[in-house]
């Protein structure tokens, strides 16, 4: 069989993230290159460069989780169809976004798997060492949480490979067991990282714990889910974490950098390298057909919010004008409302558009596809909420809950700093029900369009109420025993037999 003598993670040589170290290690066998804690921050790197590819948060995976959501829809129709078919629930296993998802996954685990590896081959001080280590534990941790709650049962590869033919013929792990891993790789994370990182684009403690939560509240583990989130909480001046004072900030490339919020987020580097790292498309995505507001071009009109998100919405609300762009400039008539948008664009849809990642790219070129964007992918309102929920589970209707949404709300009445009367505290006394209800509501508007909202709707089983007649994105294929998993890569299946069968109904 062939061997495998070169490092997995090569990518970190063109670095999707601006804030890393960019370090060329060439083709180098692993015993040959990990000599330092620098050549293993360089491999861990690499982990760390394959989540900023237009194949994962890029393009293909942030947009599958955007569409499969119902806080956003497809809106230009001629759009390619396997963005269509992930949105209506029509999806086959041959399935493009999926098929490129899939295998970066996996380049991401395999870059962390080397430098977990690595790590062992590394002498002089341990809690150093175990300190660059412990991202890469964290890089493998987020990579498999997203697949299992997407895929459910997939190979579980926790070891670097160095010969194909061990895991030419890997079978599937069970959903408990790839659970057990990741809860163990943040563990670690928790115990060995340092308080902060010089960027958030590095895991610190917070990041690990975070998480911890966020895995802890999918399975129903609420006890468990709040004392990490709590943990978090009370050390956030520790770990120089917290609301930051303008939600706009969030989403504003230039000052996203310098934001307490954020716990980890995704870094693109505004050009392209080394193919699709660092390739960013959601702002082309997201963006409005035919607009010319700003100098890198036009959006695609693909991910559009229904009508029924932006009506819902009380307007009273500055995360809906954060969040949502109701006006675009066409060629010739200047500055034009939402609900004429196709006038000037046969492909443009008359309704409001997602503003997050397409009003404030900053650095970017090649029609927005190239920007300088940090992707939030934790970040401490979605802490706050998880122990709101989490508690709420463990001790109905608590005060301490409703403050933690109070807290949320509160930022969201500064406004950019024009204080508003809206969105008011919660009531005191609230029922368990009523408080889940509140908060589950909270999640939604707070963590609009950034990708968690379909696992949301997978964790808590309501698929049949959002895509229902009365949801925000009525879709009638929506079929529960098929649809909260993705299929797994056909071509996957061919390759290995061992994989098979796939997911129910696929």
């Amino acid at each position: 069989m062939k061997k495998i003598i070169t490092l997995i993670c090569i990518a970190y040589l063109a670095i999707g993230c601006s804030d890393l170290e960019e370090n060329p290690v060439g083709l180098l066998a692993p015993e040959s290159f990990f000599q330092t804690t620098d050549d293993l921050q360089a491999a861990v790197n690499g982990s760390f460069a394959y989540m900023a590819s237009e194949k994962y948060w890029g393009r293909k995976l942030s947009l599958a989780l955007l569409l499969r959501g119902d806080m956003a829809d497809i809106g230009d129709q001629t759009t390619s169809a396997y963005r269509i078919d992930v949105n209506n629930f029509t999806m086959n296993d041959d399935n493009a976004m999926v098929t490129n998802f899939w295998p970066q996954s996996y380049a991401i685990i395999g870059a962390a798997n080397q430098a977990i590896d690595g790590a062992e081959l590394l002498s002089g001080d341990q809690d150093k060492i175990n300190a660059v280590a412990a991202q890469a534990y964290f890089a493998r941790a987020f990579a498999y949480y997203n697949l299992v709650r997407l895929f459910g049962e997939i190979p579980y590869i926790d070891f670097a490979v160095s010969d194909i033919s061990t895991v030419e013929s890997i079978s599937k792990s069970s959903v408990d067991a790839v659970y057990a891993g990741i809860v163990a790789d943040l563990e670690f994370a928790k115990k060995w990282l340092p308080d902060t990182q010089p960027t958030r684009s590095l895991p610190s403690k917070a990041t690990a714990a975070a998480y911890l939560a966020s895995v802890y509240l999918t399975l129903g583990e609420h006890a468990k889910s709040y004392t990490e989130a709590k943990y978090v909480i009370t050390n956030k001046g520790k770990f120089n974490v917290g609301l930051d004072p303008d939600y706009q900030n969030l989403f504003n490339a230039d000052k996203v950098g310098s934001s307490n919020e954020p716990l980890f987020t995704i870094d693109f580097i505004g050009q392209s390298r080394d193919g699709d790292l660092g390739q960013d498309y959601l702002a082309s995505v997201t963006g409005i057909r035919g607009n010319i507001t700003f100098s890198y071009g036009e959006g695609w009109s693909v991910a559009v919010p229904s009508l029924k998100v932006y009506n819902d919405w009380d307007g009273r609300d500055y995360r809906k004008a954060v969040s949502l762009d109701t006006v675009a400039t066409f060629k010739n008539v200047g500055l034009q409302p939402y609900t004429v948008f196709k006038n000037y664009n046969g492909r443009a849809v008359n309704r409001p558009h997602i503003a997050k990642y397409y009003r404030m790219i900053g650095i970017a070129g090649n029609n927005g596809r190239e920007s300088s964007s940090n992707y939030i992918t934790m970040r401490y309102a979605e802490v706050l909420l998880t122990a709101a929920e989490a508690l709420n589970e463990t001790t109905p209707g608590s005060s301490e809950a409703a403050g933690y949404v109070n807290e949320v709300r509160t930022r969201a009445r500064l406004g950019g700093g024009t204080p508003s009367a809206y969105p008011a505290n919660l009531a005191s006394g609230l029922n368990q029900a009523d408080l889940r209800k509140a908060i589950l509501e909270e999640r939604r508007i707070e963590l609009a369009f950034e990708f968690g909202r379909w696992f949301d709707i997978k964790r808590l089983g309501i698929g049949n109420e959002a895509f229902g007649p009365n949801g925000f994105e009525p879709q009638p294929n929506f079929t529960a025993s098929r649809d909260y998993l993705f299929p797994l890569p056909a071509d996957e299946l061919a390759r290995n037999t061992n994989l098979q069968p796939n997911n129910p109904g696929y």
